[in-house]
C-alpha cells in the first residue's frame, strides 16, 4: 500500500505526463516489435536464398563429379588398352573401340587423345585416323613428364587446338612404360560451354550468376554472361572474396562485389578433391526486393499508427490538462473565500486538523490567531455593504502580507473575523506576528472621509507539546483572548491565559 500512494499521487498531479510517457513507451514497443519481426523475416529470406543456392551448388557439383569420373574412366581405359602387347595386331575399327570406349566418351562434351612421349597425337576419339598436332609445349604435358605421381590432373582453361571445341579444361593421366619411364599422355578435353548450357537451365535471376572457378582463381564458366563481365580465363586470385572462398571448403557469406561494388550473397563449394569451385552469387537487392516492398509497406503503416497514437495522446493529454486546470480552479474556488481571496472556512478546518495532527505527531507547538475587525457593524452602517466589503478585502490583504512562511495559513472565519494558523510557532513568535498584523491594519489608509481608521483585535491560542490540551481547548483559548482584547479597549493583542 505505501508504494502505491506515491504512484497514485504522481498520476493525479501529472496525468498528462503519465499519458504521454505511456504513449511513447507504447510507440517504442510497437516499433521494437515490428523491427524485430522485419529483421527476422529478412533473415528468413536470406536463409531461403542460401538454401536454394546450396541446392544449385550441390546439383552442379554432382554433375561435374559425374563428368570427371567418366573422363577418368575413359583415360584409365585408354591407358590399359595402350599397355596391351597385342594392340598393334588388332584391326583399325576394333582397335579404335578398344582405345576409346563410347560409353565414356561423348563428342558433345569433348574428345580424348593419346599422346606419345614426344607429344604427338597417336590416338583420337573423334576418328580412327588421328588428327595431326603436338602438345609437348603445354604445361599439362610438361607437368606429367617431370612428375610421375600426379594422378588425374585437371588443367587450366585453354582454347582447343583441334576441332571447334573453343574453351576447354583438360583431364589427363600419365602413361608409363614397363620400367616406369614416361611413355606419353592420356588427355581428355571438356568443353566449358557444356557448363554454360547446364547453368542456363537454372533460373536464378537477372542480377545473379552461377560461376565455375579453378583453385588458381581462373574463371571457367559463368551464366548469365553479360558483355561487361570478365572473360573466361580471367584471374580472380588476388580478390579478397576469392581468397576467403579459397580458405574455406564450402559455405556462404555476404560481401561487396569487386566488380559492381554492390552487396552480394556468395554460396560456394569445392568439388570433392578436384581443383574446381562452384559458386552461386545472388544480388542482395534482388534477394531482398520482395522483403523490401513489404518492409516499406509495414513501416509506413506502423508509422501512421504510431503518429495516430501520439496525436490522440496529445489531444487526450490536452483535454486532461484542461480538466485538471478546471478541477484545480474549482478546488481553489471551493477552498477560497470569494470576497477576500483568503482560504474559506472549509479550507481552514481541513488545514487546522492536519496541522493539529502533525503537531501531536512531531511534538511541535501550534499557535492560532483569532482576528476580529473592531466596530465593524458601525463601519458597515456608515459606509454601506460596499464599504464594508472593501474594508474586509483591505484587512485580508494586510494579514496575508504579514504571513511569510508557506506553511502559515490565513483564512476568513466568518463575517468580520479571520483566523491565522501558525505551525511550529511558540507564544512569543505568535505574539510578534499578531502585533505586526495589528500594526499593518492600523496603518491602512482611512476609507473615504472617515476619520476613524480600521483596527483589529487579536487573540492568541497556543498548543504546547506535553500538555493535555485538545484542539477545541486551543481554539477556545484564542477566542477568550480575543474577547479580552475587545474588553480591554480593542486594537490590541491578547495572549492565552495559561
Amino acid at each position: 500500500m505505501p508504494t502505491r500512494l506515491p504512484r497514485l499521487a504522481l498520476y493525479r498531479s501529472h496525468p498528462e505526463l503519465i499519458l504521454n510517457l505511456g504513449s511513447c513507451l507504447a510507440v517504442l514497443a510497437i516499433v521494437a516489435i515490428v523491427s524485430y519481426l522485419l529483421a527476422r523475416e529478412r533473415d528468413s529470406v536470406e536463409q531461403s536464398a542460401i538454401r536454394a543456392s546450396n541446392n544449385i551448388v550441390q546439383l552442379i557439383e554432382s554433375d561435374i563429379l559425374r563428368n570427371a569420373e567418366l573422363y577418368d574412366q575413359s583415360l584409365q581405359g585408354l591407358i590399359w588398352a595402350v599397355g596391351r602387347k597385342e594392340l598393334p595386331e588388332i584391326p583399325g575399327p576394333l582397335r579404335q573401340r578398344l582405345l576409346f570406349n563410347e560409353a565414356f566418351v561423348d563428342k558433345k562434351r569433348g574428345d580424348v587423345l593419346w599422346l606419345d612421349k614426344q607429344g604427338d597425337v597417336v590416338g583420337d576419339s573423334t576418328s580412327s585416323v588421328p588428327r595431326k598436332a603436338n602438345f609437348a609445349d603445354t604445361g599439362v604435358f610438361q607437368a606429367h613428364l617431370h612428375n610421375p605421381n600426379l594422378g588425374l590432373l585437371v588443367g587450366p582453361p585453354f582454347r582447343a587446338r583441334l576441332g571447334d571445341l573453343d574453351w576447354c579444361i583438360s583431364f589427363s593421366r600419365r602413361i608409363s612404360g614397363a620400367n616406369g619411364e614416361f611413355a606419353g599422355l592420356a588427355a581428355g578435353a571438356l568443353r566449358l560451354s557444356y557448363f554454360s548450357e547446364l547453368f542456363q537451365r537454372l533460373d536464378i535471376g537477372q542480377e545473379s550468376s552461377i560461376n565455375l572457378f579453378n583453385t588458381s582463381g581462373q574463371l571457367l564458366a559463368r551464366q548469365p554472361s553479360r558483355a561487361q563481365d570478365p572473360m573466361i580465363g580471367s584471374n580472380y586470385s588476388e580478390r579478397p572474396n576469392f581468397k576467403r572462398i579459397l580458405s574455406e571448403h564450402s559455405g556462404s557469406f555476404t560481401a561487396r562485389s569487386s566488380n559492381s561494388r554492390t552487396q552480394r550473397i556468395y554460396t560456394f563449394s569445392r568439388v570433392a578433391d578436384l581443383p574446381l569451385i562452384v559458386m552461386v552469387v545472388h544480388s542482395a537487392d534482388e534477394v531482398f526486393e520482395s522483403w523490401r516492398r513489404t518492409a516499406i509497406l509495414v513501416s509506413v503503416a506502423t508509422g501512421v499508427l504510431c503518429i495516430g497514437i501520439l496525436w490522440l495522446s496529445l489531444l487526450l493529454g490536452r483535454e486532461l490538462r484542461r480538466r485538471q486546470e478546471a478541477e484545480q480552479g474549482l478546488a481553489t474556488l471551493a477552498a477560497t473565500d470569494s470576497l477576500t481571496g483568503l482560504a474559506n472556512r472549509r479550507r481552514l478546518d481541513h488545514v487546522l486538523r492536519l496541522e493539529w495532527a502533525r503537531a501531536q505527531r512531531n511534538r511541535k507547538p501550534l499557535a492560532v490567531l483569532m482576528v476580529d475587525i473592531d466596530h465593524f457593524k458601525a463601519f458597515n452602517q456608515r459606509h454601506g455593504h460596499a464599504g464594508g466589503d472593501h474594508a474586509l478585502r483591505e484587512v485580508a490583504k494586510a494579514i496575508e502580507h504579514c504571513i511569510r512562511r508557506p506553511a502559515d495559513l490565513a483564512a476568513r472565519y466568518g463575517g468580520e473575523e479571520f483566523q491565522v494558523i501558525l505551525p511550529e510557532t511558540e507564544a512569543a513568535g505568535a505574539l510578534l506576528l499578531a502585533e505586526r498584523i495589528r500594526a499593518s491594519v492600523e496603518d491602512l489608509a482611512p476609507f473615504a472621509d472617515d476619520a476613524r481608521s480600521v483596527t483589529v483585535s487579536i487573540g492568541i491560542g497556543v498548543y504546547i507539546p506535553g500538555t493535555q490540551h485538545d484542539l477545541a481547548t486551543v481554539l477556545g483559548a484564542a477566542d477568550e483572548a480575543l474577547y479580552r482584547a475587545k474588553a480591554n479597549g480593542r486594537n490590541r493583542v491578547e495572549g492565552s491565559a495559561d
